[in-house]
């Protein structure tokens, strides 16, 4: 896939005030600073689509990007620590929760996950949840630049046995550096072969 365009369409704070569900649309999400930003920007080639921020917690709201006027590109708040009230994390949860429940043009969410740690339990709880719920799910190890090839063989073996726990089969996995592109092509092509597949609700 060839990203001729990308744009901000809008940021929202409740599912309701999200753009029409007319296209399909696929969300990143992860731990706070997991790197979303940065690799969203990596895949449209665009340095200042998404706000990069070194803080914690730098995006709290949906953030809507529409990719080649075809479909959208979304930034969801990151999950875990992050240097706000317990009360507005709490808040981010919720929004998080009814987001990934009820977008109907949600064709798939990119789970970001650190790939310089081991298996880290809010991230095996969110996964679990989202194979309760059926949601499609895609496993996305960022900033594989700073790892070297065997410690990173050997962290997402780790994620591997710690998911086979409670899943038989495993939700497909990608290895990404936003430094380096890595991944971009394969990311790429995931979302082109499944954009067919969208029925307008």
């Amino acid at each position: 896939m060839i990203i001729k365009n990308a744009e901000f369409i809008k940021s929202s704070t409740t599912l309701s005030q999200c753009p029409a569900p007319d296209k399909p649309e696929y969300a990143f999400l992860g731990r706070s600073n997991v790197g979303k930003s940065s690799l969203i920007n990596m895949l449209a080639k665009r340095s200042k689509l998404a706000k990069v921020s070194g803080t914690p917690g730098k995006t709290q709201i949906i953030n809507h990007f529409l990719i080649n006027d075809e479909w959208y590109l979304t930034d969801l708040p990151g999950y875990g620590y992050a240097k706000v009230s317990k009360k507005m994390r709490h808040e981010w949860e919720i929004m998080i929760e009814k987001y990934v429940l009820g977008r109907e043009n949600l064709m798939c969410l990119f789970l970001l996950i650190d790939s310089r740690h081991n298996p880290i339990e809010s991230d095996i709880e969110f996964i679990n949840f989202l194979g309760i719920n059926h949601v499609p799910l895609v496993r996305v190890f960022t900033k594989a630049d700073k790892q070297k090839t065997d410690a990173l063989t050997q962290v997402i073996k780790a994620h591997e046995n710690r998911l086979h726990e409670t899943w038989e089969s495993l939700p497909p996995a990608f290895i990404t550096s936003a430094i380096t592109g890595a991944g971009r092509e394969e990311l790429l092509k995931y979302i082109e072969s499944t954009l067919s597949d969208f029925e307008n609700p």
